[in-house]
């Protein structure tokens, strides 16, 4: 298998991975079980792939990583409106 190819389809899994918890927390208007320190660490880890990316020229790491921050940004955004305080 082309090694291209193969790195598209980790990052379209790896991107979508999270999109189950995004649309559940936007249903249910609910995030208690989310943890903020974990989505933040993910942010920042997904942002230096974007970096590395950028760095090394590697086009399915950009946008893989690019889609992932993307999402995560929106469902920690998310988080932090739904998350009840207790």
């Amino acid at each position: 298998m082309d090694e291209k190819i193969l790195g598209i389809i980790a990052g379209v899994l790896t991107s979508v991975a999270m999109m189950p918890q995004l649309i559940k927390v936007l249903r249910e208007k609910k995030a208690e079980d989310v943890s903020i320190v974990m989505m933040l660490v993910l942010i920042i880890g997904l942002s230096l792939w974007v970096w590395y990316g950028i760095l090394t020229d590697d086009l399915p790491i950009i946008l893989a990583n690019g889609f992932s921050v993307l999402v995560n940004l929106t469902l920690l955004i998310s988080c932090l409106i739904f998350k009840r305080k207790t």
